[in-house]
């Protein structure tokens, strides 16, 4: 009874049973990690990881920036379509909205698809961008998640980014 009232709580206060608030990166509720690839092949390395800001206008990183190189494909990293395709402040993003609100987002990327294309995990959506980012000296691109207006971490939809330890009266 204690652990329910508990749960419920947790819930009413972050949105998420495990007590984690989403923006602090726990996977979305409903998402099955099997259902999710990499933006990139093989499997890069994490140059900067998600740093959720503590407030909606706060300084964050909102999203994790991927090794890559230029000309590299970049890869729908699940089902959905492409909702945007073009340039923000000079550089190439792409869009794919997915079922459950879910909105993956991908940049510098150059040779985009078309907006509205349907895309599969691993589809190709164009291709990593030389523009200059914040990974100078090195090639990197810049993969985001959101729920709504709630950035979360891209890395959950593949098995990584922070672990969520729970006290264990709620284990």
């Amino acid at each position: 009874m204690v652990r329910a009232m508990l749960l419920a709580a947790a819930a009413a206060i972050t949105g998420s049973v495990s007590g984690a608030p989403l923006t602090a990166g726990a996977p979305p509720p409903a998402v099955r990690v099997s259902s999710w690839g990499w933006p990139l092949a093989p499997r890069p390395a994490v140059a900067r990881p998600f740093r959720a800001p503590p407030t909606p206008w706060s300084a964050g990183h909102r999203g994790v920036d991927l090794t890559g190189r230029v000309g590299q494909p970049v890869l729908a990293a699940g089902a959905g379509r492409v909702a945007f395709a073009g340039l923000v402040a000079g550089r190439g993003v792409v869009v794919v909205s997915h079922p459950g609100g879910l909105r993956t987002s991908y940049e510098p990327v150059d040779r985009r698809s078309l907006v509205g294309t349907p895309v599969r995990v691993g589809t190709p959506i164009g291709v990593v961008g030389a523009q200059v980012g914040h990974c100078v000296p090195r090639t990197c691109l810049h993969w985001g998640l959101r729920r709504g207006e709630t950035y979360l971490d891209p890395l959950t939809l593949v098995g990584g980014g922070p672990l969520v330890l729970l006290p264990i009266s709620l284990r």
